[in-house]
């Protein structure tokens, strides 16, 4: 949850929190994201479901402004995406763990605060705030380099929850988290998406899919269905995601 001190103007209420149009991105003679269209809307909590390598974190690189499209448009809180200002306003949680192996873990998360403009109580009590949701109090002076995999994952989330941010965007967020922490993190997700936060992540999870308000089925760099779980399950009458994901996105996720 990141607090940004520098924010920019809110954008209408009528615009989405995301808004991408006819967005395709290619890797030499390989296509990517094909022509992909897609809104969520401000307090959504949107998943992307897909195999691996059917372009989700691609797609979650040009919303951020880590890539850059090909074609079509990218805008984020109502501002053309890349833009580094933008970087104070949405959270992000990579596939890969962005860490500083040789700092401890509250070393790190000083030096991310301090990139989102938070200092002093402030930063302490979010740093705090932040650790305790991913459980992870108690490890705040163990050297990174000392963290199991896992524990890396969840400081890696903790990080993107530091400054409160009005979107936040997580890729694969609970992958090697343990059942009972995970059902914790995502209490607090929801929480989070109730008091207003945009969320949109990755996930291979089906009973977290099935969580999200809507999600988007992606396969081969195209979106192929986008609707709440609920009416995926009637247009495919399948009784769960994963069968509406066999029916609508064309093969199983990995």
């Amino acid at each position: 949850m990141f607090t940004s001190h520098t924010q920019s103007p809110s954008p209408p209420l009528h615009s989405p929190a995301v808004e991408l149009q006819s967005v395709t991105r290619a890797f030499g003679n390989r296509t990517v994201l094909k022509d992909i269209t897609l809104n969520v809307e401000h307090g959504e909590l949107f998943g992307l479901l897909g195999p691996s390598g059917s372009g989700k974190t691609t797609l979650i690189k040009l919303i951020t402004g880590i890539d850059r499209a090909d074609g079509g448009s990218v805008r984020l809180l109502g501002e053309q995406m890349p833009k580094l200002a933008m970087l104070q306003r949405f959270g992000y949680m990579a596939q890969s763990d962005a860490l500083y192996n040789e700092l401890t873990a509250k070393q790190n998360l000083q030096f991310f605060a301090s990139l989102y403009g938070l200092s002093g109580s402030d930063r302490n009590r979010r740093i705090e705030a932040s650790m305790a949701i991913v459980d992870l109090l108690d490890h705040l002076d163990k050297p990174v380099a000392a963290y199991s995999g896992g524990m890396k994952r969840r400081l890696s989330l903790a990080i993107s929850l530091l400054h409160e941010p009005e979107l936040l965007v997580l890729d694969e967020p609970t992958v090697g988290i343990d059942p009972v922490l995970r059902q914790s993190i995502w209490k607090e997700l929801l929480a989070m998406r109730d008091r207003g936060t945009t969320i949109i992540l990755t996930t291979h999870v089906m009973d977290e899919a099935d969580k999200c308000d809507r999600i988007g089925l992606i396969r081969d760099g195209h979106l192929t269905a986008v609707d709440s779980p609920a009416a995926l399950k009637l247009k495919s009458g399948t009784a769960t995601i994963e069968d509406a994901f066999i029916v609508l996105g064309g093969g199983g996720p990995a």
